[in-house]
């Protein structure tokens, strides 16, 4: 699982700060994916990266419909939408058709690498749900209760503990519970969004959150917050070694709603209720248009 540093649960304000955008990393961008996350995500020979996709995937470099607005909730602050990801049909596929990041563990679907988290705040929210886990819903409870569910990177970084080739929380397939994040499960059972009890970057993918300090001409700078895809690059230079990712491919494109919509719990924790409604306005003008979409995304039906 990608690694987004200093990208708090979505509370916000600036960089730096907390609030309903979170924080943003170096450079004011959010340290995002698996730039630092494990050896599939380091670049490939020579530091050099590919752009080959597989048959499925639609690739990377197509139009993009942004649009820019202010933020109700900060005078400060603008959010910069991608409209073409955002009314994309795009859903998730773990467990039906999900190829899986690393070849031959399509079972594990992006949870291969374990997940890192934010903070001591990301970490410690997550503990107090573990706590809550029992054996019927978690398959390695026996393994992760005796000998830890947590392990440092070769960076020193904390993350969730990889065991027998992945995350420790994901259930396999078989198992009476349920396969799939045993988080995720506990979140349903107790009738929560998975966002509470997940780390911060389980929950946030495939939508990525980044920030950018804008100067205006008139000498004044407002904080620019991008929404949009997380395809391959946003895992850094090892994400076009991947496997296979879902975001642009055709057999995860589909769903009855669109990505801001089946996300709604989501984009809210990301960018405040007051700048979701907002949005939502804008992909419903888009959606209605009685003309061809401009710039869809090539992996929707239809395209």
């Amino acid at each position: 699982m990608p690694k987004t540093k200093n990208a708090k649960s979505q509370k916000s304000g600036k960089p730096g700060k907390s609030g309903k955008t979170g924080k943003a990393g170096k450079g004011g961008d959010a340290v995002t994916a698996a730039q630092k996350d494990s050896k599939v995500a380091k670049a490939g020979k020579g530091g050099k990266t590919k752009a080959v996709a597989p048959a499925d995937e639609q690739g990377l470099d197509f139009p993009r419909a942004w649009v820019e607005f202010a933020d109700p909730a900060d005078e400060e602050q603008i959010f910069r939408c991608d409209l073409t990801w955002l009314t994309s049909r795009w859903h998730c596929v773990f467990g039906s058709g999900c190829q899986g990041i690393r070849a031959g563990r399509a079972d594990d679907g992006c949870c291969t690498l374990g997940a890192h988290f934010s903070d001591e705040e990301d970490e410690q929210r997550v503990a107090g749900f573990v706590a809550k886990l029992t054996p019927d819903i978690w398959q390695h409870h026996d393994v992760g209760t005796a000998s830890g569910w947590t392990q440092e990177d070769e960076d020193g970084e904390r993350q969730t503990r990889r065991w027998q080739g992945s995350c420790i929380f994901q259930n396999r397939p078989g198992f009476a519970g349920g396969a799939g994040c045993s988080l995720h499960i506990l979140a349903l059972r107790e009738g929560r969004e998975p966002l509470e009890t997940k780390p911060d970057v389980c929950w946030q993918l495939p939508v990525r959150r980044t920030y950018e300090w804008i100067e205006r001409p008139d000498d004044t700078k407002v904080l620019q917050v991008s929404i949009g895809e997380y395809d391959r690059r946003g895992w850094g230079p090892g994400g076009h070694d991947l496997h296979w990712w879902c975001t642009s491919a055709t057999s995860a494109h589909g769903a009855g709603k669109p990505v801001y919509l089946s996300y709604e719990p989501e984009l809210r924790e990301l960018m405040g209720p007051a700048a979701y409604e907002v949005l939502v306005g804008l992909c419903e003008q888009r959606l209605a248009s009685q003309l061809p979409l401009v710039a869809p995304h090539p992996a929707d039906p239809g395209v």
